[in-house]
């Protein structure tokens, strides 16, 4: 026998007692990792709070008191109306904003309202503030003198009493911008696919667009209003007027700049001119193209306000300027309010309409 053997089965009997010894300990206690695992699903599962809820709540709590308890002072007429009405709804917002502040974390955790809502938890603070600084200085202290300077609770009473000639004047503004928009979107989108296509159109187009096309629509109002039959028709050619340049030269620029490749690609398969134009450049450039959108949009909306005011006899733009010829500077307020979220939405509207178009290039161009 050899004088190995005897040392070698004792080092196995050795080893197997300490792998008993292990898994007897392992199996008493729980090991590091259990423990560690054990301790983030407590944290994971505790629901987090949200303190700039609680700050909302007091801060719109401020502002409600602030409008319902502290008295008017009154200015040579009546009362503001609706002060009582404001300052509860505004206690109602501080209520709800507790309520999420304590339970949101629990009941609606991974929700996408709950998420926007603690998003947008900052401007929830910063709102109210803003409101009860506005409510002190008109209806509380008339520090801003009346009427050009009127309390939140006064464009309420005008949306609540006017709204429909408001909504009227919304509405015909909002025809008047898409017939305007869509006239300058086509004529511009053909004009820059023409002469971003063709070196002939482009001889003849392009010096006209670089001498007519910076030159405001504005401008052009008493022309227009003599050729054209009607005002509503000088304003539409006007609004398209604005829009067309900018969509005419990003179209133009981006089917100017599509990789040449791309061409030859297409014509080794046997592709024709006009599959070229619509299946190769056109798609190419639609980034440019929504770019030029955007800007004509733009441009658009300070046509259709000026055109409004000048003769159009329907929209915003004549709502402002019947709201000055009576010195009712609250509804030249509540009109800017509704222009602002008006045309907001315009284009919102637009970027959704690209990243639709646009998947490829979703979010790399943020409103």
């Amino acid at each position: 026998m050899s004088t190995h053997q005897p040392a070698f089965e004792g080092a196995r009997d050795a080893g197997r007692a300490a792998r008993r010894a292990g898994r007897a300990s392992a199996s008493a206690s729980p090991s590091v990792a259990s423990i560690t695992a054990a301790g983030a699903a407590a944290s994971a599962a505790a629901p987090a709070q949200w303190p700039v809820g609680y700050v909302a709540a007091l801060a719109w709590a401020g502002f409600g008191l602030l409008t319902w308890r502290w008295p008017n002072r009154v200015a040579g007429f009546s009362d503001w109306a609706y002060t009582a009405e404001l300052g509860v709804a505004a206690l109602a917002v501080a209520a709800a904003l507790a309520l999420s502040a304590a339970i949101g974390a629990r009941v609606w955790a991974g929700r996408r309202g709950w998420t926007a809502l603690r998003g947008a938890g900052p401007w929830l603070v910063a709102l109210p503030l803003v409101l009860a600084g506005w409510e002190f200085l008109t209806a509380k202290t008339g520090t801003l003198p009346t009427p050009f300077f009127a309390p939140p609770q006064a464009l309420i009473e005008v949306y609540l009493d006017d709204w429909r000639r408001l909504g009227d004047s919304a509405l015909n503004t909002l025809k008047l911008l898409g017939f305007g928009v869509a006239h300058g979107a086509v004529v511009g989108f053909l004009i820059g696919v023409s002469i971003g296509w063709s070196r002939r159109i482009g001889y003849w187009v392009h010096p006209v667009l670089r001498v007519l096309g910076p030159l405001p629509s504005t401008a052009l109002l008493p022309l227009t209003f003599y050729f054209f039959p009607s005002s509503y028709s000088a304003a539409v050619f006007l609004i398209a007027l604005a829009t067309a340049f900018p969509v005419a030269v990003l179209t133009w620029s981006g089917v100017a700049s599509v990789d040449k490749r791309y061409y030859d690609v297409a014509r080794t398969m046997g592709a024709s001119g006009w599959f070229l134009v619509l299946r190769v450049a056109i798609p190419a450039a639609l980034p440019q193209v929504f770019v030029g959108l955007f800007m004509g949009l733009g441009a658009s909306f300070s046509v259709l306000v000026t055109a409004e005011m000048m003769g159009v006899k329907s929209g915003l733009g004549w709502y402002l300027t019947w709201a000055q010829g009576w010195a009712s500077y609250v509804n030249m307020y509540a009109a800017l309010i509704v222009m602002a979220l008006l045309f907001s939405g315009v284009i919102t509207l637009l970027f959704a309409l690209r990243d639709r178009a646009l998947s490829w290039q979703k979010g790399t161009v943020k409103w």
